[in-house]
């Protein structure tokens, strides 16, 4: 099938001919001659890349009546930077349309935006929480949008806008026609539109919450303390990667992304605590390619819409397994195969299983790459770079005589091996004797006796903390702050209590000292805890879970791994 038999218009098919859309995807074949009908509501199941921007954005564009200067169609998505990626891509679409389509979202100038809408825009495409801001105002009417888009409903929902959302739809006409976009089908998107829609047809791309055919998903068993290093090859064992790097929490996206940096890759964090002109900054860089390897956070890089992203590597599984359908999602776009990867401790299998079930694929079992495997890589990698090189023979001509003066007496094989020994050598020094970062499955126990970690059968002694749930805190991440801070092992660490808005967590009575003073009025994702003394447990105790096995510090520089600075490869910075 192609754009022509769908029924759209001479100057949509125009843009999209100039774009080099010649066949719809399978979600804009299903969606297009759907949602041209004005009746129609609409659930679309399917991941990012698959096309969905233009699966809505070419109906709503179609349906704006161009005589009547107001608001018609309204797009709401959970991020600033999907919101410039939709308002560009509706833009291209509707490049032979004379109408206005106008981007709002925090961050920006409000007045700026208003005036926009004053012009008379017909479309808005709007991040929730500016769009409330400015619907209060009264800088924004939406009395005659008669389409309600709703992209990626369940990042919007997980980043905490479910109120945005009910005030907006509240507030829409009636008889407008809502088409909900989402990744996956939680029980928060399946009420919205059970709430907000009128029969909706329901179409999807693969199963709900399944992962895009075209990723290959892979894990890898590592020690904790060579999470780091495992990092390092994987990197190096692909030296024309483009990626992402995900980690679970702000601190450690900066503290892998700095240490990247430090041993000489092409790297940049993207979490939270940047301002936007930073965000800004990083995202332009990783677009352009400027940047190989973003380091991120969920949530910062949730609507990060990228092209050619190669692979996707979960420096940690998300605390919640579902999210690994949205990070492996960022890869494998518009049709490109594209690769998900796992770095686990030997505790960490069940979530692989849980993700197994989720996605409806299976994860192949790899092992860590060996520093031989890394070096024939990046050798190869050095040879193809040589045999793709012009000539400038203008240029260098004035040069020849006095480099053949230089050079006229080596062989040509000892001139190709110097040649390639320059960038070469430093592989080799790098992973001379390197160890082998692969831990084996099944044996936990031994390799905490051989770290000094072990269970705690001793004395112990409990401390209250003033972080609990609704500070989004949860075993592992309370083991790995304590491992932190106080410098001790994840298996000097016991019960741990999660309440509401506090909790409570064992320690080895030996370290307790150590531990209360280091702890208290330490941070944790920029706050400082309180930490004291408590009684011990008592069997009513709520809310009771083991410690997390999914624990334990990272990033800790240990000898012996592959580790020291990275020179050369793909880590240098492109001119």
């Amino acid at each position: 099938m192609t754009f022509s038999e769908l029924g759209l218009s001479s100057e949509v098919l125009q843009a999209l001919s100039e774009l080099g859309f010649e066949s719809p995807t399978p979600i804009q074949e299903k969606a297009i001659p759907n949602l041209l009908d004005e009746g129609a509501d609409l659930v679309g199941l399917a991941q990012t890349g698959t096309g969905k921007t233009a699966a809505f954005g070419i109906p709503m564009i179609e349906r704006v009546d161009l005589d009547v200067r107001s608001v018609q169609g309204l797009v709401i998505c959970p991020t600033r930077e999907l919101c410039m990626q939709i308002t560009e891509d509706i833009r291209k679409y509707a490049k032979y349309k004379n109408l206005r389509i106008t981007a709002i979202y925090g961050g920006a100038s409000i007045d700026r935006q208003a005036k926009d809408i004053k012009k008379g825009t017909h479309i808005v495409v709007a991040t929730p929480g500016r769009l409330i801001d400015m619907i209060g105002r009264r800088l924004v009417k939406i009395k005659d949008v008669n389409t309600v888009v709703l992209d990626e409903a369940d990042e919007m929902l997980n980043m905490g806008f479910k109120e945005d959302i009910d005030k907006i739809l509240e507030n829409t006409p009636i008889e407008r026609n809502t088409w909900l976009f989402s990744a996956t089908m939680p029980k928060e998107v399946a009420r919205i539109a059970k709430n907000y829609m009128n029969q909706p047809l329901e179409i999807s791309v693969g199963n709900k919450n399944e992962s895009a055919a075209n990723v290959t998903h892979a894990y890898y068993i590592v020690n904790e303390r060579d999470r780091y290093y495992a990092l390092k090859r994987l990197l190096d064992y692909n030296p024309d990667i483009f990626g992402l790097v995900f980690c679970r929490t702000r601190r450690e996206t900066q503290q892998v992304a700095s240490n990247l940096i430090r041993d000489g890759y092409n790297a940049e964090a993207l979490h939270g605590e940047l301002s936007q002109q930073q965000r800004d900054s990083v995202m332009g860089k990783f677009r352009e390619r400027v940047t190989q390897i973003l380091v991120a956070t969920d949530v910062a890089a949730r609507g990060i819409d990228v092209s050619d992203i190669t692979h996707v590597i979960n420096y940690n599984l998300p605390d919640e397994v579902e999210n690994y359908t949205h990070r492996s999602g960022r890869t494998a776009r518009a049709g490109k195969y594209g690769e998900s990867l796992v770095l686990i401790n030997t505790r960490e299998s069940g979530k692989i299983n849980r993700i197994e079930k989720i996605i409806g694929k299976k994860f192949e079992k790899r092992n860590i790459p060996e520093g031989e495997d890394i070096c024939e890589k990046q050798l190869m990698k050095l040879v193809d770079e040589v045999v793709a090189t012009e000539i400038n023979k203008k240029a260098m001509s004035k040069y020849e005589d006095i480099i053949y003066e230089k050079l006229g007496g080596m062989e040509i094989e000892d001139l190709v091996h110097k040649f390639l020994s320059m960038e070469f050598n430093r592989f080799l020094d790098y992973y001379k004797n390197s160890k082998d970062l692969n831990a084996k499955a099944g044996k936990a126990s031994e390799r905490g006796a051989r770290k000094g970690e072990r269970n705690i059968k001793g004395d112990t002694q409990r401390f209250f903390i003033n972080k609990g749930r609704m500070d989004n805190i949860n075993p592992g991440a309370l083991v790995r702050a304590i491992c932190d801070h106080a410098k001790i092992s994840s298996g000097q660490i016991g019960e741990i209590d999660i309440m509401r808005e506090f909790s409570f967590f064992e320690i080895e009575k030996d370290s307790a000292a150590s531990v209360l003073s280091k702890m208290n009025g330490a941070e944790i994702d920029g706050d400082a805890v309180k930490v004291e003394l408590a009684g011990p447990r008592k069997g009513g105790d709520r809310s009771r879970q083991r410690r997390s096995n999914n624990s334990g510090p990272s990033g800790h520089n240990r000898r012996n791994s592959g580790g020291g600075r990275r020179d050369g490869g793909h880590g240098r910075r492109r001119r």
